[in-house]
């Protein structure tokens, strides 16, 4: 896991995320990057939209970083990539552009070792997660969005998991209520401690 922060030592930090409409890719993209601007640092969150529907792939972006961000075009070269269905792996190349020093994160019931073997791939690194079963463990539903966040913090060192927890709290008690703020806190603390690596 994460020995340092990802960002030091970097202008930007990118992170392109992978999911279906409907399993809160936007919002993920949105959260990690509320919660790095809540941190002090400047950031980006935001998705690409086409003609998506209801399961259709798309993607998010987030970028964060210690100095104002000027660029507000997508992501073509992240450090992170998040894919929140594993069946994407069979339809998209989740990861075009991304460095041989990149790191995946993939939602599945499979081992990182597996991961790599399905994708051929030769550097990057690759973690895992079961992260739709922790949303049904936790908030009762199969969407897997706050989970990989916990994994991301996990992974990439950014800032403390408790001001993540801080920030769903706020906002989901807000929006959704005190049960399912508290559901998804539970599912980002256990993303945290449950990611796997190589």
């Amino acid at each position: 896991m994460a020995d340092s922060n990802l960002l030091d030592g970097r202008e930007m930090l990118e992170v392109r995320w992978h999911g279906r409409g409907g399993q809160g890719a936007k919002t993920a993209a949105m959260l990690f990057a509320e919660t790095a601007i809540e941190e002090g640092k400047y950031g980006q969150g935001f998705p690409d939209y086409g003609p998506e529907r209801m399961g259709a792939p798309m993607r998010g972006f987030t970028r964060v970083s210690n100095d104002p961000i000027l660029v507000h075009s997508s992501i073509e070269e992240p450090q992170v990539v998040v894919v929140l269905d594993q069946t994407l792996l069979d339809s998209v190349n989740i990861v075009e552009g991304v460095p041989s020093d990149g790191i995946l994160i993939v939602n599945t019931h499979l081992e990182p070792k597996q991961i790599r073997e399905k994708l051929k791939l030769q550097d990057m690194k690759v973690y895992t997660l079961n992260a739709t079963q922790i949303a049904l463990d936790t908030i009762g539903k199969p969407i897997p969005n706050t989970v990989m966040l916990g994994a991301l913090i996990k992974i990439t060192g950014l800032f403390d998991i408790n001001d993540m927890e801080t920030n769903i709290t706020k906002k989901f008690t807000k929006k959704f209520g005190e049960k399912v703020a508290t559901g998804n806190v539970k599912a980002i603390r256990r993303a945290f401690e449950e990611v796997l690596s190589e």
